[in-house]
């Protein structure tokens, strides 16, 4: 026994040591980490054979996925959908399906059978929740209005994805007895794990919270809990540990419980890619060519036309389309998890396991440089993606007032809603410039001026009458994008003054030294805003009560407005 757990814990050692080392070096060539560890996994398992139990890796893949899946679950708002528009729920739909057809006739056209033709299609229906949200995550994209629909997307995809690896895991005939129980047991795992997140849980984390270490073990202890219940009932433990990770996303101590199981991300994230680097069967890929060259551009290519085209239809312009399409063109961890377990059903041959497993390696590699880089690709395809226009360049402005602004207010989120309340209690003239076409149809059913689409286009430029405005407030988050309206602006208008926004010291430096009036950094304004209501609070110049309750409606209002429309 001690010799088994020896072996594990070298094997183990070997593979953090290595992959640190790996990470380091990519880290300083400044590539994606994601790299790094799928390197590695293929370096010390098909290559160099230096972990070769199978046993391990299969626990390392199993544990990996399954932790990583509660973190994610647990993460999760299932309230968003709510704030994510139309384009979410019936656009994720519509994406889901359409790709599911492509990959089945894919299968079909390759010679595999129709139950492997089936796997194949559902393989390219879902992407990767946790891969996509990390690179988000990193640049700070979460809360922009690609980022809010990449999300309400892989929230779709993963209930999805949930439902039907739990109908595959539970079911071995497909016959529709088998399915109707399968529904069954897990509608009364659902219940089950609805009515303690809603009387039980509520109690016990209520005294666990009161202390750190008790909070941080019972969390895990859930985990464990339905993990281990679900795969009593014959579903995959991955399910269980995302559906505990929900239960305890909704508690009103998840930020604490997210902060004590966060650390644990990093490393099963670690230990899921490099898993995945050692599944790859290397003899097998010689001849899995064709079926590549098939697969491959129907994930790269065709997968992201078809969202592109979707968000197009949806009327949102072709920059957060590409973006939308750029950041879910893969295939992720739940195509492993369906796969590998149709392979121990039988469903599918050693070939297809190892030919998705390729296809994940090769996605994901490329999802971590376009994403990236997505800026640079746009500005390269911004001339062939005009096509898209021809679903959103309809009906682009709204000017139900006579008189034409002077002030141009380009994107309309947090920081925009505040300015443009406080402009009109000065009866001012505003101009509103928004890429959401929920915001825009919103707005100029309240009577405003507005323009829809992107500021950097050249003819929505056009149409804001440059020469004509006197002030412009920019809440737009990228760089570039301020750059642009800096030079249009004062080409067009020299006297004309600009307010920019940037996330960080150096961004505001570089556009103080591009020609900005003033730059808005929101985190130093939220601090000044904060230190300023702490001074008159000690000099009892403010009655803290009437500040709270007025904030109080303030939000109230807000909120209200945020369960229009989303913003970006």
């Amino acid at each position: 026994m001690v010799g088994v757990v020896g072996e594990m814990f070298t094997q183990l050692g070997i593979v953090v040591i290595i992959t640190a080392l790996a990470a380091f070096l990519l880290r300083l060539l400044k590539q994606p980490q994601i790299l790094s560890y799928i390197l590695v996994g293929i370096l010390i398992t098909p290559v160099f054979k230096i972990v070769t139990d199978v046993s391990i890796i299969q626990s390392m893949s199993t544990i990996g996925i399954a932790f990583l899946l509660f973190i994610v679950g647990l993460e999760m708002d299932v309230r968003s959908l709510k704030t994510v528009g139309f384009v979410s729920v019936f656009g994720a739909s519509i994406q889901m399906a359409l790709l599911f057809g492509l990959g089945y006739s894919a299968g079909i056209l390759l010679h595999f059978g129709n139950l492997e033709a089936l796997y194949l299609g559902l393989a390219l229906a879902f992407s990767s929740t946790m891969v996509v949200v990390k690179l988000l995550s990193d640049k700070r994209e979460l809360n922009t209005l690609h980022g809010r629909i990449v999300l309400g997307f892989l929230l779709l995809e993963d209930i999805v994805a949930i439902f039907v690896l739990s109908l595959l895991s539970s079911v071995e005939g497909l016959a529709a007895g088998t399915i109707l129980v399968a529904f069954v047991k897990m509608f009364s795992l659902l219940l089950l794990a609805y009515l303690s997140a809603k009387f039980i849980l509520p109690t016990i984390f209520r005294f666990a919270a009161k202390n750190q270490e008790l909070l941080f073990i019972l969390s895990l202890a859930m985990c464990f809990s339905f993990s281990l219940l679900f795969q009593y009932f014959g579903f995959s433990v991955a399910v269980g540990a995302f559906i505990a990770g929900i239960m305890l996303g909704n508690l009103q101590y998840n930020v604490e419980i997210i902060a004590k199981v966060r650390s644990l991300r990093d490393f099963f994230a670690l230990l899921f890619f490099v898993s995945l680097g050692m599944g790859l069967s290397l003899p097998t890929i010689s001849h899995l060519w064709k079926p590549v060259l098939v697969i491959l551009p129907l994930v790269l290519i065709f997968k992201p036309f078809i969202t592109m085209l979707i968000c197009s239809i949806f009327r949102y312009t072709k920059k957060p389309s590409f973006l939308v399409a750029n950041s879910l063109a893969q295939i992720g961890e739940f195509t492993l998890i369906i796969a590998a377990q149709g392979l121990s059903l039988g469903h599918i041959s050693e070939d297809l396991f190892s030919l998705l497993v390729l296809i994940v390696i090769a996605t994901i590699t490329f999802t971590s440089y376009s994403t990236t880089y997505d800026l640079f690709f746009y500005k390269l395809l911004q001339r062939p993606l005009k096509i898209f226009d021809f679903f959103t360049t309809q009906n682009l402005e709204y000017m139900p007032r006579k008189v034409k602004p002077t002030i141009a207010l380009c994107g309309y989120n947090r920081i925009g809603y505040s300015i443009l309340e406080n402009l009109e209690k000065r009866k001012e003239k505003v101009l509103i410039v928004d890429f959401n076409p929920e915001v825009i149809s919103t707005l100029a059913a309240q009577g405003h001026n507005c323009l829809y689409g992107d500021v950097t286009d050249e003819e929505v430029l056009e149409r804001m009458n440059l020469e004509r405005i006197e002030l412009m407030v920019s809440t737009v988050p990228q760089l570039q994008d301020n750059f642009l309206l800096i030079h249009k602006l004062k080409a067009a208008n020299p006297q004309a003054k600009i307010l920019v926004t940037a996330s960080t010291i150096d961004d505001a430096m570089q556009l103080y030294s591009k020609g900005a009036d003033y730059v808005i950094l929101p985190h130093f304004l939220g601090g000044e805003h904060a230190a300023n209501l702490i001074s008159r609070l000690r000099m009892n110049k403010l009655k803290l009560y009437e500040e709270k309750e007025r904030h109080l409606r303030h939000l109230q209002h807000r909120k209200a407005i945020g369960h229009e429309h989303p913003r970006h």
